[in-house]
């Protein structure tokens, strides 16, 4: 089974190594981000009860985003093989159904893990000093992330027979996600129907977790507890729980619809 795993997984590292335009479109998607809503804003709620530049307060949302993009594309592959035949290949083969949905989902969380920790080298443009001793909680988390959306696009893949289907239920969910994750505003503030729909939203817990971690320097206890909903163990108790459930039921709906 781990032969299987670790196979499957290879081939989606070196399925997203060859495609160039999905690793530029995928690292810039971010950047304009920043740039966009990070300048435009910046103004804007400088004069709000912040007490931390907004970029800094952005910067984790989007470390966030990106870990979200990717695991959720890479889950395509799963739709495309349906159509071009590869995944019956897989399927006649004498394997479990656990490992093929397993090594997609471990595949899709190395790359989006993988591409959080590029943009983790554009910290100092942003005004975030990161220690090394940080670096391990990040990268947990960035996995964790990774994980729980992986497994949600690997859900949602397994049911659809098309990739425009995918596409078109991937980008009805994506923003919705983010920007009920706390990546442009504190969730303490927001309404009590935000609040509680953010409470299923596994990024919003990535998001605290990541800004927690990252901000630790920048910023006071007294502000940083303005934007923190969880401790880092509820965080991760959260993703790995919603990570299950979702590897679970997509290893059922595999085995009904490949």
């Amino acid at each position: 089974m781990l032969i299987t795993i670790f196979t499957i997984w290879q081939r989606e590292i070196i399925r997203y190594g060859r495609d160039k335009t999905r690793i530029v479109a995928t690292f810039v998607q971010p950047l304009m981000f920043l740039a966009i809503f990070g300048t435009g804003l910046r103004q804007t709620l400088a004069t709000g009860d912040f007490g931390l530049d907004f970029l800094q307060f952005m910067y984790p949302g989007i470390i966030a985003m990106s870990v979200m993009g990717v695991a959720f594309f890479s889950t395509i592959s799963t739709v495309w093989d349906r159509e071009f035949g590869f995944l019956k290949e897989i399927l006649v083969a004498p394997v479990r159904r656990s490992a093929i949905v397993l090594g997609k989902v471990f595949g899709a969380a190395s790359l989006a893990a993988f591409q959080a920790l590029i943009l983790l080298g554009l910290s100092p443009l942003i005004g975030v000093k990161i220690q090394l001793l940080a670096l391990p909680g990040l990268l947990f988390f960035m996995i964790l992330i990774g994980l729980a959306i992986a497994a949600l696009g690997l859900l949602i893949a397994s049911l659809m027979k098309t990739t425009e289907s995918f596409g078109l239920i991937m980008q009805i969910l994506i923003f919705p996600m983010f920007f009920m994750s706390g990546a442009f505003f504190p969730l303490n503030s927001a309404p009590i129907w935000m609040r509680t729909l953010s409470g299923f939203n596994p990024l919003s817990y990535g998001v605290d977790a990541l800004r927690q971690i990252l901000l630790a320097n920048q910023a006071t206890p007294a502000i940083l507890d303005k934007f923190t909903l969880h401790s880092p163990i509820m965080n991760a108790a959260f993703l790995l729980a919603f990570s299950s459930l979702a590897v679970s039921a997509a290893i059922l709906a595999f085995n009904k619809k490949a």
